[in-house]
């Protein structure tokens, strides 16, 4: 089982290798949530953060924010894969759908791995006062990886239920922003108002965005709490997508 899950994961990261467009455009949009969100926002004040920089209080909601939208746009491939019948030469060999998709979720949390060292590097020009402690460095990864695992076994599973890439992009689009907005990764959770408050305590985004404030910057987090539900909700969200796999080759 974890041969092949590896076998999927080094299939789909090959394709990065013969393109790296995507990673130099996908930097595009986090360096200017830092450069003109934080930077702003640092000035005025707006936003209490227990006494840090906004912009180091932003920075791990940023690297959240990126990773979540490699990943949830991920189901588009596995539709593309259906269409030209990769999909179809994949389910009928002995790999179990799991190992399909927990390869497929992995490679994501990869490719989010490396978005999120590019993000860092931006954080630390900017003057974000970053750890690089290895350890804690590794944390990160483990929890970037988790979390895009979720966010592209969420949009495998959605990919299942509606079948096709304009209506998997419609939706796509209209979660990606509620799910940012509805986490930790702008503002406290104390701040709310209560009715999002209990969206975002249900928000994986919310506990990888605390994790990674308390890997990153050394304050407060609930790390063992954070790892368990991403944990969790990655394993919940592979279990979902194996199920609805078959669908997409009907």
């Amino acid at each position: 089982m974890l041969a092949r899950v590896g076998a999927m994961c080094t299939v789909e990261l090959q394709k990065l290798r013969h393109d790296r467009t995507e990673l130099y455009t996908r930097a595009i949009q986090p360096a200017l949530w830092l450069l003109i969100f934080g930077e702003t926002f640092t000035r005025i004040h707006a936003i209490p953060t227990g006494g840090i920089p906004y912009l180091d209080y932003l920075a791990p909601g940023i690297i959240a924010q990126s990773a979540m939208f490699i990943a949830i746009f991920y189901g588009i491939m596995i539709i593309w894969e259906r269409d030209s019948g990769v999909l179809t030469k994949l389910l009928v060999t002995p790999t179990p759908r799991a190992a399909l998709v927990t390869g497929k979720a992995f490679a994501a949390g990869v490719k989010s791995v490396i978005q999120a060292l590019v993000v860092v590097v931006i954080a630390a020009v900017l003057g974000v006062s970053l750890t690089w402690n290895p350890l804690r460095l590794l944390g990160v990864a483990v929890i970037v990886v988790l979390g895009s695992a979720f966010f592209s076994c969420l949009s495998m599973t959605i990919a299942g239920i509606v079948l096709t890439r304009d209506r998997l992009m419609g939706i796509g689009q209209a979660i990606t922003m509620p799910l940012f907005f509805g986490s930790n990764a702008l503002y406290p959770v104390a701040v709310m108002p209560g009715w999002l408050q209990a969206i975002s305590k249900a928000n994986p985004l919310s506990y990888e965005v605390d994790a990674l404030r308390g890997l990153l910057l050394g304050i407060h987090a609930h790390l063992g709490l954070d790892f368990g539900v991403l944990a969790f909700s990655a394993a919940l969200g592979v279990t979902a997508a194996s199920l609805l796999l078959g669908r997409l080759a009907k």
